[in-house]
Formats: structure tokens, sequence, C-alpha cells
């Protein structure tokens, strides 16, 4: 909740309206020339500016109010509204009350516009404000107005509100039923090559001392005539690294209704990714390439979750120099899976992939580009030469996902639900084949 008080001790005070100042000397003119031609009609038509004049000056206001105004809420998500409630005292001498509220891009305000006014026989008028897109928008800018009886007096307008408030990307519906490729924590639900206390058969072996009895299969037992046991995969959980490219952002963004550019799919879909593996107890880190270089380390919990959404909604666009591209720099660790979210039209992104891949890390590759997308133009561009340009683009982006493909590294395009599953599913089937290692 925020609030910005405004009234006794500032700049705002009451002002005589243009209004008023049109009533006076429109009648005082009129008597004027009604007393010097003698002509009383004068004094009939000039009457009704002499009348508002008169009541204006009678409901002079004595004393100026206090405005305040506050958010219900201060961390929102995409699409997710809040309400700009506003509190006035010491407005007995005022009649009506006028809102106008600012619009920042990819930000909507009902009523429409962010205009509203209402007498004040009631509760002062209340404003709804909807973010339309993550990052750090401003909400709740706004002036507001009052004006005295007969509009012959105003307050303001006064500045209120304008408070930076974080809005977190839209979890996209995103569901995943597949193993982590190589699970090597404490414990989880995904399937470990090792032996342990899980629910996953693994086989049956003859009896050992420090078997548990209740692991005696009976059936197999009383065939053989020795006692044999039921072996089960442990259950572990695994790390899961987020790496989003934010060093561009291709294609249009139209909000959380609209169309979605590259770091619109990418933001989002690593949010997504991170509420599936934390609800699943395993950790998870986030990297950002880009200009921020925003990261989180591994951890769990909900707590955990909120902090890497929390980064996540302040990406900035942008890159701060060379990016680091060796796999040290990454926090890689045994057992984790990587996930990197890209257009893939950097060449440190692709090399960051396929290192990783040949040093045997499981490694898969999101493609976040729109299909849609297109170069933005400078001013003065050759829109030709600009096409050119990116169809070359394109086939070296095309020939970089082919060697990442022939490396083993897997480059999906995200579609929500269902996205990594047959990914994963490959990978974790390729982890338990044996391997020949080089030395």
């Amino acid at each position: 909740m925020s609030s910005r008080e405004v009234g006794r001790g500032g700049a705002a005070s009451w002002r005589s309206t243009t209004a008023l100042g049109r009533a006076l000397v429109v009648g005082g003119l009129g008597i004027g020339m009604a007393v010097l031609t003698g002509e009383p009609a004068i004094v009939v038509l000039v009457a009704p500016f002499v009348t508002l004049a008169a009541l204006s000056l009678v409901h002079r206001p004595g004393r100026d109010p206090v405005l305040n105004s506050r958010l219900d809420h201060l961390t929102l998500r995409e699409g997710v509204g809040t309400t700009s409630r506003l509190s006035v005292t010491g407005a007995e001498d005022a009649e009506l009350l006028v809102r106008i509220t600012g619009q920042p891009p990819y930000v909507v305000a009902r009523p429409h516009g962010g205009r509203v006014g209402r007498l004040l026989d009631g509760p002062p008028p209340e404003v709804e404000i909807s973010p339309r897109r993550w990052g750090r928008r401003m909400l709740g800018a706004e002036r507001v107005a009052l004006y005295s009886p007969w509009a012959g007096y105003r307050f303001g307008p006064v500045a209120l509100g304008g408070q930076w408030t974080r809005v977190l990307p839209v979890t996209a519906p995103y569901d995943s039923r597949a193993e982590a490729p190589q699970p090597l924590g404490l414990v989880g639900a995904h399937r470990s090559r090792r032996t342990g206390s899980g629910t996953e058969l693994s086989g049956i072996r003859p009896f050992q001392p420090g078997d548990r009895l209740r692991r005696v299969n009976w059936r197999v037992s009383l065939r053989t005539g020795d006692l044999h046991v039921v072996t089960t995969r442990a259950e572990e959980d695994t790390g899961v690294l987020l790496v989003l490219d934010a060093l561009a952002d291709h294609g249009v963004s139209d909000g959380v209704d609209g169309a979605a550019s590259s770091l619109d799919l990418g933001v989002r879909a690593a949010s997504a990714i991170a509420e599936h593996h934390v609800r699943q107890g395993d950790r998870v880190a986030l990297r950002v390439v880009g200009r921020g270089r925003e990261q989180v380390g591994y951890g769990a919990g909900a707590r955990h979750l909120r902090r890497i959404q929390d980064r996540l909604a302040t990406v900035r666009v942008g890159d701060a120099g060379e990016p680091d591209t060796g796999v040290l720099q990454l926090g890689v660790t045994g057992g984790a899976v990587v996930v990197v979210l890209s257009p893939m039209l950097a060449e440190s992104v692709g090399t960051v992939a396929a290192t990783l891949t040949r040093r045997g890390v499981a490694v898969l590759v999101v493609d976040t580009l729109p299909a849609d997308a297109r170069p933005d133009l400078p001013e003065g561009a050759d829109p030709e030469l600009a096409a050119l340009a990116w169809r070359m683009r394109m086939l070296e982006r095309a020939v970089v996902l082919d060697r990442l493909a022939a490396l083993g590294c897997p480059v999906v395009a995200w579609r929500g639900p269902g996205t990594v599953d047959d990914v994963l599913r490959r990978l974790a089937r390729r982890a338990q084949l044996p391997r020949v290692v080089g030395r």
C-alpha cells in the first residue's frame, strides 16, 4: 500500500476560476452600461452573471482540504488490477471532485481514459488500474482538482500518487510429467539411476543382511526356495538452471492479451518452468545474459520462487559489454539441467549451449523467437536492404540450430504445456546409456 498526502502547507490553494472572472467582468460592464445609457434591459441580460458571481463569492472556501491517495497493492501480476483510492478531509467547502489518472505504456485504467468526477455527497470516486506487461511500472500518478459550489473557486489540480510498482510475469499454463535426466540431490520426485528407498521398481535380488523384511518378495522366494527382495530406485531432486537471453527483444509486445515479443515469451516461460520445478521440490537458479545480469542462486520453496519472479520483473534489455561465455560463470552443478531461453540470435548464447553439451551437461534450448518477428528499421534505412540482412541472419541462425541438434542439444519452440516433456524423456533415456569418456 502506498500513499501520498497533499494539503495544508503545500503549494496548492484555492484560486478563482475563469467562470468567476467572466461573471464579474460581464456583470460589472453590464451594470455600468445600464447606468450610463439608462437602459434597464441590460441589467436583465447580465442578471445571471451577477447572480453567479454573488453566489460564488458567498461560498468562497475558507480552508484548504487534505488529499491522500493510495494503491491497494504494490506487487501485481500482468493483467491483474488494483484500485487507486482517494481520501479527502477538510473539504466541507468543496462540491465537485475531478480525478485524471496518468496512463503510462502498458497500463490501462477504468473508467476509460482515467478521468472521473463526482459530487462530494458520498465517497470519492475510485479508479481501477491494471498493468498489462511485466516490469517496473509507474502506477497511481494522477492530478486531482476540487471545485467550490457554483464553480467559483478551484483547488489544484494537485499531483498525487506515482509509485513504481513491480509487475511480475504471468505464469503461463505449464505442467510436465517428464523426469529429470540426471537427478542428483537428496529428496525429490525424480527417479535416480542408483537404488534406494523409492517407489519405482528396479529389480529383484537375493536377500542380504540389512535388507528390510517388508521388501521380501514372497512369490519369488517360495518359487526359488531362497529369500528374495525387491529393489527400487531412489527418488532425488535435481538442479534446474534457467538461462534467459535478454541481449535484445525481437518482435512486438502488446501486453498480456496481445502479441508477445521474444523477451515476453522468455520471461513468462522462465516463470512457468521455475514454478513447476519449485512445486516438485527441485532446486532452481536463474541467470540473465543481458544488461542487468540478474542472477539468483539455487534454492527451493515459495520464497525462492518469489525471488526469481522479482528478478524476472527487473530484466532490462541490452548488452552490458562482452557477456560471460564460460561454463564456470553459469554455476552449473552436477546433475543439473540447463534450460536456455533465447531467440538464438546471439553467438555467445549458442557457444554456451554447445560448450555445456560437449561436457555432458543436459542442455535444452527453448526457442523464443516469434514467427512474425521482423528487424527494427532505423530512421532512413532501406527496407529492402534490411529485409535481405534479416534473411541472411535467419540462415545463420538455422545453421546454429542444426549444429546444436547434431551435438545432441535439442531445440524446441515454447508452446505452453508439454513443451519440453518429450525432450526431457529423451534426455533421461540418453543419460542411462553407457558413455565413453576420453582421458
